[in-house]
């Protein structure tokens, strides 16, 4: 709850998280696929920064700006090689508002 007594939203304590792009290197790719599996579309629904999208040519893409370094997709796609995942470097990625 806020001070007026509202409650404060999910999507609203997520947006005061802030994220530092380390620009030319992404810490996760999405390998290249001919059609992805039902886990890499998966992403496209349960990724809760919404980082995952199926692009005009039927491929999963990921705009890794905003990961909020979950796990997730590690969970779903990491151990079938669909990802390529690490952490970012040091300075860089999500930094955390209310810890």
């Amino acid at each position: 709850m806020t001070n007026s007594g509202t409650k404060l939203r999910v999507e609203d304590k997520l947006y005061q998280n802030r994220y530092l792009v380390d620009t030319g290197r992404p810490h996760i790719k999405v390998r290249p696929h001919k059609q992805p599996s039902a886990n890499l579309l998966a992403l496209t629904r349960v990724c809760p920064a919404k980082c995952y999208e199926l692009n005009d040519k039927g491929q999963v893409e990921i705009t890794a700006d905003g990961c909020m370094e979950c796990g997730t997709c590690r969970i779903l796609c990491e151990t079938s090689g669909e990802i390529e995942w690490n952490y970012p470097r040091g300075g860089f990625g999500v930094l955390f508002k209310f810890g």
